[in-house]
């Protein structure tokens, strides 16, 4: 029992200094409010006797107090009023209006710079870092796996190329593992755009390398790399940088490119703007030729391509499933344009078979990569030739000249579809593939998982190789770029110090073996 009490004792103790901790924070927080003037200090009471107390606490009541007789000199008691009331609007609700103004003009200040922009360019609107080119400057007078990936472990090596066999792949394995990294500059000082690369291409040029890379905010970076390093004088202590050009012909992300061979002076950029422009690499400017009626419609373009046979027409690709066909000659654009809907969600990539244009291959979000003639494709109610499902969504469909397509997916594999042997320069218009048909020929396990700030790995072919073997590359997540040959033989595995990221978009020059990769940080790696 004594231990109880001790205990209740201990109990009271700490109540009652409870008690007094709450009254001195009460007593802080009226003296706050009074100064705040939120209401008026209370008049100090009279000092009277107990008995006094009790006596004025029994008369009230007993009956209600008399009025107060109000003197003219004295001032009304000040009342306890909200401030909604008073009409004072509080300091936290100021700060919200003055920030959801802010924030309504951040909104309209980026929604003006995602703006299309209908123009036409000159250099001077365009450049915003880099050379100042003039002329013909810039193309001169000679250019008319699953899981978790482990930086810089090579899965192809040496060895590999040592152990091979077959003469002829052992030579085009030799060769690629040969290329090397462009000794002028390290990768890491070759920032081509301020933002992550999303597409690039060579010029068909083989007297000079030279390179073209897109960015997701619109800017396009130029760089000759025939261009050698000036010696460093004495009293210079800085190494000089590499001469880059960067222009911004679009407002938003650079889907895709395209130089066609006849028309080796031209550059067509597709964008997710809804634009698509020309650029004329003699004069330095840039020029729509395609965007909707008005820019107020919002039809983010994924890819663009030419056929071989006619520089005039081009066909692209949307976000939202969609096919279209335009005559670059025409002037009015609305009753020029033939649309397909093709999917009902994104069409990530997409390409033609360059020796029969009328053939195309498309990859979507849907999962699928289906082939397509153009021969017979009604706009009611398209068919493909045929389709091949994949366990989750296609992200390209790169044909090469013989007929044969590499497609990337996330089920991280490269699907190896050969329909030159199933005959497809000869087939008739109305062919159809069945399920077997439309089955890849061969799959070869990739990481593909790029997460959201990689750009989607896509295979991309040589398109004119000089040797029989085909072979296209694709970014790695190991910070490597891998060369496949058709039938899905590793060719190569190129690295290189100074690589600080995955070059995640990976491309062949059309004939000579120059392979350039670029990454999320802008920057480009070039193997020559």
């Amino acid at each position: 029992m004594r231990g109880q009490t001790e205990e209740l004792s201990e109990f009271e103790k700490q109540r009652l200094a409870n008690i007094a901790e709450r009254d001195a924070l009460l007593k802080k927080l009226t003296l706050e409010a009074q100064s705040s003037g939120l209401f008026a200090k209370s008049s100090p009471k009279t000092t009277t006797t107990t008995g006094a107390k009790k006596d004025a606490t029994s008369s009230r009541s007993k009956k209600k107090a008399a009025p107060r007789i109000k003197k003219e000199d004295e001032a009304p008691p000040v009342r306890r009023m909200s401030s909604r009331l008073r009409g004072i609007t509080a300091d936290s609700e100021v700060a919200k209006r003055k920030a959801d103004v802010a924030f309504e003009e951040a909104q309209n200040v980026e929604r003006a710079k995602r703006m299309r922009k209908s123009d036409f360019f000159t250099l001077d609107n365009m450049l915003v870092s880099g050379q100042k080119l003039s002329g013909d400057a810039l193309i001169g007078i000679d250019v008319v796996t699953k899981g978790v990936a482990k930086p810089y472990e090579r899965t192809f090596g040496d060895e590999d190329v040592k152990k091979t066999t077959d003469k002829e792949l052992k030579a085009l394995r030799e060769e690629m593992s040969n290329l090397q990294l462009w000794d002028q500059w390290e990768p890491n000082s070759l920032k081509m755009t301020p933002e992550r690369i999303y597409t690039m291409t060579f010029h068909p040029s083989e007297t000079k390398p030279l390179v073209f890379a897109g960015d997701k905010m619109g800017h396009l970076g130029i760089v000759d790399a025939s261009q050698k390093r000036p010696e460093i004088g004495e009293d210079e202590d800085e190494e000089p940088d590499a001469s880059i050009t960067t222009l911004k012909p679009h407002t938003r992300t650079i889907s895709s490119m395209v130089i066609p061979p006849q028309k080796p002076t031209h550059l067509y950029t597709a964008s997710y703007d809804s634009s698509i422009r020309e650029m004329d690499l003699e004069k330095t400017t840039s020029e729509e030729k395609y965007a909707p009626e008005t820019r107020s419609m919002d039809e983010p373009i994924s890819g663009i391509d030419m056929a071989s046979d006619d520089p005039n027409c081009i066909y692209w690709t949307t976000l939202s499933g969609s096919f279209s066909r335009y005559d670059l000659r025409s002037s009015k654009k609305s009753n020029s344009i033939t649309e397909w809907q093709l999917s009902e969600k994104k069409i990530g990539g997409f390409s033609l078979l360059p020796s029969h244009p009328h053939f195309f291959a498309t990859a979507s979000l849907d999962r699928t990569m289906r082939l397509w003639d153009l021969r017979k494709l009604s706009h009611e109610n398209p068919e493909p030739v045929g389709y091949h499902e994949s366990r989750l969504s296609v992200s390209h469909a790169a044909f090469n000249t013989q007929g044969q397509i590499a497609t990337s997916s996330y089920d991280d594999s490269i699907k190896l579809y050969d329909f030159a042997n199933k005959g497809i320069a000869s087939w008739e218009i109305g062919h159809k593939l069945d399920d077997k048909e439309m089955k890849p020929d061969t799959v070869v396990r990739h990481n593909c998982q790029t997460g959201r700030w990689v750009t989607i790995l896509r295979p991309q072919w040589q398109q004119n190789p000089q040797s029989s073997i085909q072979r296209f590359c694709i970014g790695n997540m190991n910070r490597f770029v891998d060369i496949y040959s058709s039938n899905g033989d590793q060719l190569a595995q190129l690295g290189g110090e100074g690589i600080t990221a995955v070059p995640a978009v990976a491309v062949f020059h059309r004939s000579k073996n120059w392979v350039a990769g670029g990454t999320a940080s802008g920057k480009l790696c070039l193997w020559m």
